[in-house]
């Protein structure tokens, strides 16, 4: 476990560790067989295994990509979603600078559960988290039961970004964690920003537009987005 937490893990390295600038930390949290694990494995080592089977207590992988000319590597944790676990897997939530909160967009009851799931990242992770909603299963445009209008609507009222992808065919998916990866970079620079200006209080990151991520393109709504910097 200490390995682990130093950074060790499965996925695809493309860079010397000396050479990472910085390691982000990444929650995956969500319902149980929403396609959690397919979505990392999928953006880990583009996999997908049909015989997936689900999370016991806590997994991670790592990819190291480089994002505006740093090079990140991004340590993502796989949270188990069933209940019994939830214990076990809140004290991951700690030092987690973004999180993926999946829903499937076949699966009502994935969706109605997101408030829970917003309310107890936000109780265990510090409050300038970056959340990306994600309605996963996208290839299911025949079993759709949570219509893209209401996601959208719930990451405006709470201040998410969004995309939809399908871990099946990959869609969407290396876009997702990319533009999740780069909000983490522009709020850490605007952190550190603030904090050599004599900043004695950050607030939580707030504005007025979330970016979209819709289909096979991005899309910006008015609802929020981050400022960014060049650091």
């Amino acid at each position: 476990m200490n390995e682990e937490m130093n950074g060790g893990g499965v996925g695809n390295e493309e860079y010397a560790p000396e050479k990472i600038d910085y390691v982000f930390k990444v929650v995956v949290i969500g319902d149980s067989a929403v396609g959690k694990s397919q979505i990392l494995s999928r953006f880990a080592k583009n996999e997908f295994c049909l015989d997936s089977k689900s999370t016991i207590g806590v997994e991670f992988q790592t990819r190291t990509v480089t994002i505006k000319t740093k090079v990140i590597k991004a340590q993502i944790w796989d949270t188990a979603g069933q209940e019994r676990y939830r214990a076990v897997t809140s004290a991951y939530y700690r030092g987690a600078l973004g999180s993926m909160l999946v829903y499937d967009i076949s699966k009502r009851q994935s969706f109605d559960s997101l408030a829970r799931w917003v309310e107890e990242l936000r109780a265990n992770a510090d409050n300038s988290i970056v959340i990306m909603l994600v309605g996963n299963k996208a290839d299911l445009v025949d079993q759709r039961a949570v219509p893209t209008e209401d996601a959208v609507e719930f990451a405006k009222e709470q201040g998410l970004f969004f995309a939809e992808t399908s871990a099946l065919s990959g869609d969407n998916v290396d876009k997702a964690f990319f533009k999740l990866l780069e909000e983490i970079y522009g709020a850490m620079c605007k952190k550190s920003l603030e904090s050599a200006n004599g900043a004695e209080h950050l607030t939580a990151l707030k504005g007025s537009k979330i970016d979209v991520i819709a289909g096979s393109d991005f899309e910006t709504s008015e609802m929020k987005k981050l400022s960014t910097c060049s650091c």
